[in-house]
């Protein structure tokens, strides 16, 4: 329970600063009216719950952080190259990747951070066989291809690492369709 308030207050919090921020004037008025305005928000257009399975490693968030950092930046020279080199545009393509995250909380985070890396996007995601395929702009060289695995490999591992190691992921009954979830209390009933 102590969780559950904490976040609400952290969304209540959150709703506040950007009341303040909309209005750009600190003042006992903004402050009051965006507790207010985001207690209506909360009321009136709750969100649902999003099952999280695992706990977060921070050291590991830490690399992960890191290690977009460092494929944004290496990335965006790339796509500079691109633009200004001499002859033809590059060959661009779709490549399928199998990914072993197993959470859908974890799923859209790494989605998000591939789009933000310049020169990818992720045209579909296969969420039941876990299969991304992403639109690359660079495919003219089996070694810009394999770069490009070899990136997604380290994230993926990266997110692992820092949101679901195997010892501590435990999926919740959320994490499974409908038709494949099976409740344990009804087991063998009919």
């Amino acid at each position: 329970m102590k969780r559950e308030r904490f976040l609400q207050l952290s969304a209540l919090v959150w709703l506040t600063a950007v009341w303040i921020l909309l209005w750009g004037n600190l003042s006992i008025a903004n402050v009051v009216g965006g507790a207010a305005v985001g207690v209506l928000i909360m009321v009136l257009m709750p969100l649902p719950g999003v099952p999280v399975q695992g706990r977060v490693h921070v050291l590991s968030l830490l690399r992960l952080a890191w290690k977009f950092v460092y494929y944004s930046l290496e990335s965006s020279l790339q796509i500079a190259w691109l633009a200004v080199r001499p002859g033809p545009p590059p060959v661009t393509g779709v490549l399928r990747y199998q990914l072993g995250i197993k959470s859908d909380l974890v799923l859209t985070l790494f989605i998000d951070v591939v789009n933000l890396i310049p020169g990818t996007m992720v045209l579909e995601i296969d969420q039941v066989r876990r299969i991304v395929y992403v639109h690359v702009l660079d495919m003219g060289s089996a070694k810009a291809v394999g770069q490009f695995y070899r990136t997604v490999a380290q994230l993926e591992r990266l997110f692992i690492a820092a949101f679901e190691r195997d010892s501590e992921w435990k999926p919740s009954a959320w994490h499974f369709g409908d038709e494949q979830y099976e409740d344990p209390t009804q087991k063998g009933t009919t």
